[in-house]
C-alpha cells in the first residue's frame, strides 16, 4: 500500500513539474481514473484535447484517442503509458481496404466512428462517436448515400434510430461483442428489479435487452438519474468504478461474456496502462505519438467537422 501511495504522489508531482495533464477514459483502471486530471468517454476526450493549454499530453487510453489528440493538437508533446494499447475495433478497419471500399461507393459520404486510426479517419468527411452519431446522421441531407464504420452494431443502431439506409463496414469491438445473450437473460431473471444498460458497440439482440442505450458518459448519467437501485452494465466494467463514486448506494452488476474461462469483457488494451508506465512515460516523455504533417491535416478536418456539429 505505501507503494502505491509513494507513487501516486511522485505521478502528481512529475506532472506538475513537467506541465502534463494526464486524460484517462472510463475504462481505466480504478487508480488511473483517481489520478487523472479528467476522465471521459471519446467526446468528452476530444473536446478536452482540444482545449488543453498545458505543454504536454499523457493519454491514459488507447492508441486511437493519443492519436486524436495529437491530431488537434499538432505542437504539443502527446505521449501514452503503452504504445501496444490498440484497439480492436481501429484494427478492424484497414485503410487500405477501407479506401477500396470508399472507392466503390463515389456517391456516398463517409461518416466514421472515432474508434479508428488517423489513416482511416483521413479518408472519412466526417468522424462521430457513440455520443453524437445519430444527431450527425440526422444532420445530414435525407437524400445523402452514407457509408458508416467502422463498427457493424454501431452503425446498425443508427440506422435503426435515424431510419436512413447506411452502407456499413464489417467491423466490430471484441469486448462488446463478447457479450452472452443467455447469460444476460440469466441476470435479468434473477435480479427482476434491476435495468440494463447497454453500449450501442453490442450486438442488436443485447440491445433489444436494454431499458437503455448509449454511450459510456450517457450510461454514467442514466444510473445517476433513473430511480432504479439496481442496474446491469453492457459495456466495459471500469465504467462501474465511476458508477460506485456518484451513486453509491445502488448495485451494479456487469453482463457477462461468452468464455467462462476469461473476463472477455474487459478491454485488454486499456488495461495494458498502469501507474507504472504512466511514471515512466512521464519521466522519459515517451512513447510519443507523432505523425506527418500532411497525414494530421487530412485526419484533422472530419474531426473538426464532428466538433463543429457537436
Amino acid at each position: 500500500m505505501t507503494i502505491a501511495i509513494d507513487l501516486h504522489e511522485e505521478i502528481q508531482r512529475l506532472k506538475k513539474d513537467t506541465d502534463t495533464v494526464l486524460l484517462a477514459h472510463y475504462y481505466q483502471e480504478d487508480d488511473i481514473q483517481d489520478i487523472a486530471d479528467f476522465i471521459g468517454d471519446s467526446l468528452d476526450l476530444a473536446r478536452k484535447a482540444q482545449s488543453v493549454q498545458h505543454k504536454r499530453i499523457l493519454f491514459a487510453g488507447v492508441h486511437f484517442m493519443a492519436e486524436t489528440a495529437k491530431i488537434l493538437n499538432p505542437t504539443k508533446h502527446v505521449i501514452i503509458p503503452d504504445m501496444e494499447a490498440g484497439c480492436s475495433l481501429a484494427e478492424s478497419c484497414p485503410p487500405e481496404p477501407f479506401a477500396a471500399f470508399k472507392a466503390q461507393h463515389p456517391d456516398h459520404i463517409v461518416v466514421t466512428y472515432i474508434n479508428c486510426t488517423a489513416e482511416t479517419k483521413a479518408l472519412s468527411d466526417i468522424i462521430v462517436t457513440s455520443s453524437n452519431a445519430v444527431q450527425i446522421v440526422n444532420s445530414l441531407p435525407k437524400d445523402q448515400k452514407i457509408i458508416f464504420a467502422p463498427d457493424r452494431y454501431l452503425g446498425a443502431w443508427v440506422q435503426k434510430q435515424t431510419g436512413r439506409d447506411l452502407k456499413l463496414w464489417n467491423g466490430t469491438c471484441v469486448v462488446h461483442e463478447s457479450f452472452n445473450f443467455k447469460k444476460l437473460i440469466g441476470l435479468k431473471v434473477k435480479h427482476p428489479e434491476a435495468k440494463v444498460t447497454a453500449h450501442p458497440e453490442c450486438p442488436e439482440e443485447i440491445l433489444n435487452e436494454a431499458d437503455f442505450v448509449g454511450s459510456t458518459r450517457r450510461i454514467l448519467e442514466f444510473v445517476q438519474s433513473d430511480p432504479a437501485s439496481t442496474f446491469i452494465i453492457a459495456t466495459e466494467p471500469g465504467i462501474i468504478h465511476q458508477m460506485k463514486k456518484l451513486a453509491p448506494q445502488k448495485t451494479y452488476i456487469p453482463a457477462l461474456s461468452d468464455d467462462e474461462s476469461c473476463s472477455c469483457n474487459i478491454c485488454p488494451f486499456m488495461k495494458l496502462n498502469t501507474l507504472e508506465k504512466i511514471h515512466a512515460a512521464l519521466v522519459s516523455g515517451q512513447p510519443e505519438i507523432l505523425m506527418e504533417e500532411s497525414l494530421r491535416k487530412r485526419a484533422e478536418k472530419p474531426l473538426l467537422e464532428m466538433l463543429a456539429r457537436s
